[in-house]
C-alpha cells in the first residue's frame, strides 16, 4: 500500500481500552501515512477505565503499529493526558525514536508550536478527580448507546446522530467550558510568543486564528478517535484537519493480517 508522506501528525484522545474507541479506523489511518514526526497528545490508552476483561486485538494493533512506526524512523512523542496520567511518572523518558513527555515545543518552519494535552485547564480533573472518572464512564456508555442508534439509523437510510454533540451544544456550561478552554490556551500562547498552540482533551477538532491586544496565535485541537475520528496534519507549511472517511479504507480492512503474513513469509525465507 502506498503511504502518504507527512511532516507532522498530531492525534489525541484515542481512549484505547474503552468501548468507544475507534481503534480499527485509527489503525487504517496510521497504515496509510508515513510521518516524520508523530505526536500522541494524551489519552491514548485510557488507564482510568482500563480492565483486564476488555482490551481487544484491534486496540493492541494500534500500539503495535505505533511501535513499528518508531522502529522504522518516525519520531514519536507521547504526551501524557489525564486518562493516562500514570505515565507521568515516566516523563522525560527517551528510548530511540520514542519519548514520553508532559509537553512539547517544536520548531516548525521557523515558527514555534506549543503542544500539550490541556487537562491542566480542567478544574474537575484537578480538584474532583472522582467526578471526572465517573463522567468518563458515563460518556463511554453514552457512546455505546449512540453507536446502536446510529446503526439503526443507517439501516433505514438516515444520517447519524451524535448524542454528546447535541448535549454540548445545548448545555450552556459545556459551551462556556470549551470557549474558556480555547481562550485560556490562546492567551497563554500569545503571552509566550508561540505561533501555534495545539491541544486535545475536549474532543472538539478545530483550527482557528485567535488574537488579543498583545498579538495573535493559531489554536489547533486534534479532536478524538471516539466520535470525530480526526487528526492534525502539517505538510508543506500548511495545517490540515484530517477527518477519517470509512469509504476511503474499504480495501484496507485486512491491513494488519496482510502485514503479518508478509512478515511471516520474509521470516520463513531467511531460516
Amino acid at each position: 500500500m502506498k503511504k502518504r508522506k507527512v511532516e507532522l501528525v498530531v492525534l489525541s484522545d484515542v481512549h484505547l481500552g474503552t468501548y468507544g474507541s475507534h481503534a480499527e479506523e485509527l489503525y487504517n489511518y496510521l497504515s496509510s501515512i508515513k510521518p516524520k514526526v508523530l505526536v500522541l497528545n494524551g489519552d491514548i490508552v485510557d488507564i482510568w477505565q482500563f480492565r483486564k476483561s476488555y482490551f481487544p486485538k484491534s486496540h493492541l494493533k494500534v500500539i503495535q503499529k505505533i511501535i513499528s512506526m518508531a522502529s522504522k524512523g518516525t519520531t514519536v512523542h507521547y504526551i501524557t493526558g489525564n486518562h493516562d496520567e500514570m505515565l507521568r511518572k515516566f516523563s522525560d523518558t527517551f528510548m530511540g525514536n520514542f519519548s514520553v513527555i508532559d509537553k512539547l515545543v517544536l520548531e516548525i518552519d521557523d515558527k514555534r508550536a506549543w503542544i500539550f494535552h490541556g487537562d491542566v485547564f480542567d478544574a474537575s480533573v484537578n480538584h474532583a478527580k472522582w467526578i471526572a472518572k465517573l463522567g468518563g464512564k458515563g460518556y463511554d456508555y453514552l457512546i455505546i448507546c449512540n453507536r446502536f442508534v446510529n446503526w439503526c439509523l443507517k439501516k433505514i437510510g438516515r444520517e447519524p446522530y451524535s448524542f454528546s454533540k447535541k448535549i454540548k451544544a445545548s448545555v450552556k456550561k459545556a459551551v462556556k467550558h470549551i470557549s474558556d478552554f480555547e481562550q485560556t490556551a490562546t492567551d497563554l500562547a500569545i503571552e509566550n510568543k508561540y505561533d501555534f498552540v495545539i491541544c486535545g482533551h475536549i474532543h472538539e477538532p478545530k483550527i482557528v486564528k485567535r488574537e488579543n491586544k498583545e498579538g495573535s496565535t493559531t489554536y489547533l485541537n486534534s479532536g478524538d478517535w471516539v466520535e470525530n475520528l480526526t487528526a492534525l496534519e502539517y505538510n508543506k507549511k500548511r495545517w490540515k484537519l484530517y477527518k477519517y472517511e470509512e469509504s476511503n479504507f474499504h480495501e484496507d480492512e485486512n491491513l494488519f493480517e496482510m502485514e503479518h503474513q508478509i512478515g511471516k513469509q520474509l521470516f520463513n525465507s531467511t531460516i
